[in-house]
């Protein structure tokens, strides 16, 4: 069970990366970069949740198989 919730973050946050790099790559988000320097907060809160996630996942599965 353990390895299946390990397996879905790692889709999960590997999707919010890929969402983040769209949404960083929008019309809104050039508007924001223009003006402020920055990208949006979405694209951002995307990118970290999205690598958070990764993370998670990777290391939840990388620890799974070590102990069987």
């Amino acid at each position: 069970m353990n390895r299946l919730i390990s397996l879905a973050l790692l889709v999960c946050g590997i999707l919010l990366i890929i969402a983040g790099v769209s949404a960083s790559e929008s019309i809104s988000s050039d508007f924001t970069r223009l003006f402020t320097g920055n990208p949006t907060d979405k694209t951002i809160w995307l990118l970290i949740g999205g690598a958070v996630a990764a993370i998670l996942g990777l290391s939840g599965l990388l620890r799974g198989s070590k102990s069987n």
